[in-house]
Formats: C-alpha cells, structure tokens, sequence
C-alpha cells in the first residue's frame, strides 16, 4: 500500500489547477516553456537556455543595475564587511546596513520611514493582516496582485471581514464598504499600475473615498517602482502629491535589481508593523551584502544617472510599442516595460512563445490561470540595456510569427481591462 505521502500527492495532483498544469505539461510537452534553467548570462541581456543562446525578453531587471558596476561593486563589499547572512531574526537586531537601506528608501520616496522584507509577496502577507484586527474590514480590487489576495486570506483566518470591489470602480468600492458596515477601520487595497493592462487606479478619487469612509489607502506599486514618476518613485506620489493617509508597498527586485520589498509610510505605522507582523518578526531578513546594493542601487535613482537611464528605457519601450502596433498587432500595457501582446487560446499562446524563441527571442507565454481563459498574452519585458537592433529584431520576429499563427489584429477589449499606451511618464491623479 503506498505510504500516506505518496497518497496525498497523488490526491493534490488531482486539484483544480494542479490538474489543469499537469495537463498543460502532458498535452504541450515541447511548448510548454516553464521551469526552464538559464544555462549562462552575457551582455545586452544575452542568456543561454536549452543550449542556445537567445535574447532574454523576459527580465523585470528595467534598468539593468543587476548588470551595474556601482551595483556589483557593492555587493561584493557587503559580502566582505558583513558576510551572507544576518543570523538572527529582526526582532532580536539589525544590522546597520538595514537602517542605512530602510533611510535611504524613505527619503527617496518622501516618506517618514520603511520597512524592508525579504519580498514583496512577504510584505504584504505580512502587513495587511498585521494592519487589522476583526474589528476592521479590508477590501480589494479584483485585479489586485496575487500576493494581495493571499493576505486578505490571511486577515480572513483571524476573523477579519474582506471583499473585492470592481476593477478600478470607485462607486463599487464605495458599496463594498457600505455593505460591510459597521467596522472600525478599513484598508484599501489597489495595485500602483496593473502590469498586464497597463491601468492606473484612480487614486486621487479612491483617496477621497477612503477619508470619507474611515479608511487607509494601500497602493502595491511593485511594477512601478523605478519606472513610473518623479525619480522612479513610482505612482503614489505623483498621483496624490504626498502620502497622507497612504501606505506604499514597492519593489527592491525588479527595477532596483537587488532583493527585497518595503511597505513605506509613517513611521508610526512601521513601528507597528515591527510588533504585529510575523513574515517580520519570524522569518529571516533580507541578507547584509544585499542591503548594501539596496543603498548603491537608491544612490543611482536619485542620481543625474537616472535620467539616462529611464530615457533609453522609455525609447526602447515605445520602440517596441510603435513596432508592434503597425504590424497590426493587439497590444496591452506599454506604460511600465511589460508590454503584452494578445495571442488568445492557451495552445497558440504557447506555440508563439516557441516560435519565438526557435528565432532567437525568449518571452514569457503567459496562460490562464494568470489571464482569463483563451485571453493568453506574450509578456514582453523590455529592459534599458537591449539595444534597439535586439528591439527590431524581435519585431521582425513578431512579424513572422503573423504569417504562421492566426493572432488577433484587432483591440479587444479582455476581461481584466487593457489601455492602449499614453506617454510613459502621465500617472492620472
């Protein structure tokens, strides 16, 4: 008889969605491009996979300081100064580059104080249930980030009542917190900037909402860290003009290339957040080398460096952009350096992302349950250190991929919203 281990993963892989990737896995064996093992890196986001070496589409290294020398430079200081690993648990100590990285984040952003997790998923599975009680409500978009969710099941499990209001609809939010009434307090929950529509809440109105119906605002900027506002300070600012009344939740892993999240606000509420969160108060931090890049990799966004930077970045993603929307192509996002192009049924997005990197170009071939079913995108992430002639090159590729796949050559508007592109830096208030 098998061993009750043996019994239970057969019965999990008997689930709802593990079945349907067990089934992706046995039906698409050759285009299913997952858990693939990157073989080698070189330069201009060069990377070898399967034995060749392709052009890496699909990096959220934006601005390409993984690659940095000031960057590099500081990791291997930290390593020598600190070694790789802090050796205890934050509520016992810190070491000082975690102060020196949590100041510099905060006073890059203009907020009184940070917080930095190990990732953005721990930072809010650790603050939003950390923020509540079964007194308070949270409520959340429905296109929130995963990571969004899974804390509203947290805060759930402790008795804490939760709801999802309509894709960026402030009178539906609205009605959500009316029906939840009475409670003491509620959180706001929202994405920064949707990575796959490229859609901006409305903050500026949601804000407003939130004041009246004794709420706080929760923004998880994390596709708009480095990439979207003033100095790359993501939405939050630019769209409210300060954080009153207003917790930031940003990325130190994709723009910034290092490792890490932060929740950023009032230092009230970090203080809070060191006593009730336990990702925090159990978990190890982030390592010191690390940290030590955090602070290199601040120097450089609110350096004159910067601006060099966003600019290449910005033109390569409009490069792309104007490209794949004169071949006709449906094209969603463009404000961040994700940009999506629709395909449609899993099968074919698949067989486009193999296409694809069969001519030299990785993407990510990105299926339900990600997207809406038969709403399947290729992912493209651009980054400041592809050349255009990378860029032009995979627009060709695009283009013949037209001639073998049946692509949709027409908007269309998808279920979790699209928005065609504005000028990159317009963050709506």
């Amino acid at each position: 008889m098998p061993a009750p281990l043996d019994r239970l993963v057969d019965a999990l892989n008997q689930t709802g969605l593990t079945r349907f990737f067990r089934r992706l896995f046995d039906d698409y064996p050759d285009l299913l491009m997952k858990d693939q093992t990157v073989e080698a890196i070189g330069p201009d986001r060069l990377f070898k996979m399967q034995g060749r070496w392709v052009r890496n589409f699909g990096s959220d290294s934006f601005l390409g300081l993984d690659q940095h020398p000031a960057v590099q430079a500081a990791l291997e200081r930290g390593v020598r100064e600190w070694g790789t690993h802090n050796g205890t648990s934050r509520a016992f100590s810190s070491v000082a580059p975690q102060l020196e990285a949590e100041a510099k984040v905060a006073a890059w952003l203009g907020t009184e104080a940070a917080l930095i997790y190990p990732s953005v998923t721990l930072a809010n599975l650790g603050a939003l249930p950390g923020l509540v009680t079964r007194h308070d409500v949270i409520v959340a978009d429905q296109f929130a980030h995963n990571s969004i969710d899974e804390g509203l099941k947290l805060a759930k499990a402790r008795g804490v009542r939760t709801a999802k209001f309509a894709h960026n609809d402030p009178d539906d939010l609205r009605r959500c917190l009316r029906q939840l009434r009475p409670y003491r307090h509620a959180i706001i929950a929202v994405d920064g900037v949707y990575s796959m529509s490229g859609r901006f809440p409305p903050l500026a109105e949601f804000q407003q909402i939130a004041h009246a119906a004794d709420a706080v605002l929760y923004v998880d900027d994390a596709h708009g860290t480095g990439v979207l506002g003033t100095q790359g300070r993501g939405t939050v600012h630019d769209a409210l003009g300060s954080y009153d009344n207003t917790l930031t939740i940003g990325s130190l892993s994709k723009a910034v290339s290092c490792l890490g999240g932060f929740v950023a606000g009032s230092q009230a509420v970090i203080d809070l957040l060191k006593l009730r969160s336990n990702p925090l108060i159990f978990g190890g931090p982030v390592p010191p080398p690390y940290l030590v890049a955090i602070c290199a990799a601040i120097e450089i966004l609110t350096s004159p460096d910067y601006t060099q930077l966003r600019s290449v970045l910005d033109a390569n993603v409009q490069r792309l952009v104007t490209g794949a929307t004169q071949l006709g192509l449906t094209v969603l996002g463009g404000l961040v350096p994700i940009v999506s192009v629709l395909v449609g049924p899993e099968e074919l997005t698949l067989q486009a992302g193999r296409f694809l990197f069969d001519h030299g170009y990785y993407v990510q071939s990105v299926v339900f349950p990600a997207v809406g079913h038969g709403a399947g995108v290729l992912r493209i992430q651009v980054n400041a250190n592809h050349p255009p002639e990378a860029i032009d090159g995979l627009l060709v590729a695009l283009q013949e991929l037209t001639k073998h796949l049946p692509l949709p050559r027409a908007e269309q508007q998808l279920p979790w919203g699209q928005q065609r592109t504005p000028q990159p830096h317009a963050i709506p208030a």
